[in-house]
């Protein structure tokens, strides 16, 4: 075997090791939307979680499509945007029986 088929043997894999990361990626933020949907968010995070899935599938890159690393950050992103969102839905919505609580017992 040759050097130039050692490198594009070795990029082939590296692409297909970041494209399986960019796959597991969106099946996380898929799997968000699902919990976005059932907490009631406001449209912010719905929209940044359409945005990344769009600039994903999008032929317009940063960085030329065999590296996928602008794709995955953009992913990353959304992803963080929209878990931060829905945990402090949910900090607000679990302090909201405690403060139910003390009102029912002063008064």
């Amino acid at each position: 075997m040759d050097t130039s088929t050692k490198v594009i043997i070795l990029a082939a894999a590296l692409a297909a090791v970041v494209l399986v990361f960019a796959v597991a990626v969106l099946m996380r933020l898929v799997r968000t939307r699902r919990d976005l949907r059932r907490a009631g968010l406001p449209t912010g995070p719905r929209w940044v979680f359409w945005g990344a899935v769009l600039y994903l599938v999008l032929p317009t890159d940063l960085v030329p499509d065999p590296v996928y690393l602008d794709d995955i950050g953009v992913l990353l992103l959304a992803l963080r945007t929209v878990r931060g969102s829905l945990g402090e839905r949910e900090r607000s919505s679990a302090h909201r029986p405690d403060r139910q609580l003390a009102d029912d017992y002063g008064k």
